[in-house]
């Protein structure tokens, strides 16, 4: 399932507002991912992915129960199929499976509409 991609660099600029972001709630996973939840409505999670690592960051291989649509506020992320920069818009669909990779300073937008499931 090859996911669907748009750069939206064309359109819009991007600009993190770093005193609104530090007001947020973040979990710190321990190992340099940090996570905001900005809203949640039954199953449906509309999240912030920080990644504050010195090394690049690998996230759990997941399933995407509803699929994910996730934008790159700021960084770049890798996955097998391919690598997305700041202002990239990714959808994949429901079903599908990725392990996503992203280096420090990265910051990800993200919506998962039935949540995900973890996979070996």
């Amino acid at each position: 399932m090859t996911p669907l991609i748009r750069s939206l660099r064309d359109l819009f600029t991007i600009t993190l507002n770093d005193a609104a972001l530090a007001r947020l709630q973040w979990k710190d996973f321990g190992n340099g991912l940090c996570m905001a939840r900005l809203a949640s409505k039954g199953e449906a999670e509309l999240l912030l992915y920080r990644i504050e690592s010195e090394q690049p960051l690998v996230f759990l291989r997941h399933e995407h129960l509803g699929g994910e649509i996730y934008l790159i506020l700021s960084g770049t992320v890798e996955d097998e199929y391919g690598t997305y920069c700041e202002g990239d818009f990714v959808f994949l669909e429901r079903g599908s499976t990725h392990q996503p990779r992203a280096a420090r300073g990265t910051t990800i937008l993200v919506l998962w509409p039935n949540g995900i499931r973890l996979v070996d």
